[in-house]
């Protein structure tokens, strides 16, 4: 089956489903790294990808974030001049409720409203102005840093801002 857009997620009234040992079928996050690129780096800026309003990030929202972001740098400027950090980890555990998909299904939709469902994926619950994916570089690259946080942010499902600071 496949997924649901992120529009179905991203802003649910459910309560915080994050216990792993009750739980069984837990799909496991799509993120295969969490920092990126030169980690002994001396940073200058740090420029933040914050979010502006709450909301739930699916897994493969976040991985698709960070490639983006990881290969424009890795193209613009050398591996050895940034350090990429995804800040959030993907703890709710999704749910849904699968209804029948196939002809002749249209009269049954109606089965067990309000149903608990069962695990399809895993998300991180984002408030506003949390930090959601931060890069460390160095002044002179600024804008490609900028540039590829708003790539990044493309691909997420709630409105973010960029953030800038200089370190030294």
């Amino acid at each position: 089956m496949p997924l649901k857009p992120a529009r179905c997620y991203t802003h649910q009234q459910k309560p915080p489903y994050t216990r792993r040992e009750y739980i069984h079928g837990i799909p496991p996050p799509k993120i295969s790294k969490f920092v990126m690129g030169n980690t002994k780096l001396n940073p200058e800026v740090r420029l933040v990808l914050k979010a502006l309003e709450g909301g739930i990030i699916r897994h493969n929202a976040l991985e698709a974030a960070r490639i983006m972001a990881h290969k424009f740098l890795s193209t613009e400027i050398n591996e050895q001049n940034f350090v990429l950090v995804v800040r959030k980890y993907p703890h709710q555990v999704l749910r849904e409720h699968k209804m029948m998909a196939f002809a002749g299904a249209d009269r049954l939709q109606e089965g067990m409203r309000r149903a608990f469902g069962k695990p399809v994926g895993v998300g991180c619950v984002v408030a506003p102005w949390d930090e959601i994916v931060e890069v460390l570089g160095y002044k002179q690259h600024i804008d490609i840093l900028k540039e590829a946080l708003r790539r990044a942010s493309t691909k997420l499902p709630v409105k973010c801002s960029i953030d800038i600071e200089i370190l030294k």
